[in-house]
């Protein structure tokens, strides 16, 4: 959901084309990020009012070429392709579209991203096996009392690292 609505986003740009104020006192007046302002005034000034009329398009492989195309013949930034557009996500929606087009040509441009969440299926875990029975002949026992002895002996050595590496290096005298 948009945080603000066409009615507010066209107040704000009319505001600063009105050309009382620059883009900081705007933007603090109405408690929004400067850039923002900047992307709606040029929304506004590309398609008048109808720039914040709601609409949800989705656009063709061909219509994001044409734009990525048209972005690197005139060198046009993100935002000002996305302005010349008209694009409601903004210069982001341009910024996504380059990238996928540099992944994966224009078949990843074609490509529709996943609406929500997918649904998980419930899957049973797999059946536990029996315990594996050991080929070595010594019982468990043994064992856990081997694996503690060893992890005795990694804790042991780790600390006599640190006391090692904590242990003041006294530099050799110099001679005169």
């Amino acid at each position: 959901m948009a945080r603000h609505d066409g009615k507010f986003k066209l107040e704000v740009a009319r505001h600063y084309v009105a050309g009382t104020f620059g883009y900081r006192d705007i933007a603090n007046r109405y408690d929004v990020d400067r850039a923002t302002v900047r992307r709606w005034v040029a929304l506004y000034q590309q398609h008048g009012s109808e720039a914040f009329s709601k609409k949800r398009e989705h656009y063709s492989a061909q219509f994001k070429l044409s734009v990525l195309e048209r972005m690197r013949d005139e060198q046009l930034s993100y935002r000002q392709v996305a302005a010349a557009f008209g694009l409601g996500g903004g210069h982001s929606v341009v910024k996504l579209w380059e990238q996928q087009y540099h992944d994966g040509g224009l078949q990843a441009l074609a490509r529709k991203k996943p609406q929500g969440c997918s649904k998980v299926t419930a899957v049973d875990p797999p059946p536990r096996s029996p315990e594996p029975q050991s080929s070595d002949p010594r019982g468990m026992d043994e064992l856990l009392r081997e694996n503690e002895t060893l992890r005795a002996e990694v804790a042991y050595l780790k600390k006599l690292s640190a006391l090692i590496q904590a242990k003041p290096k006294v530099a050799p005298k110099k001679r005169k």
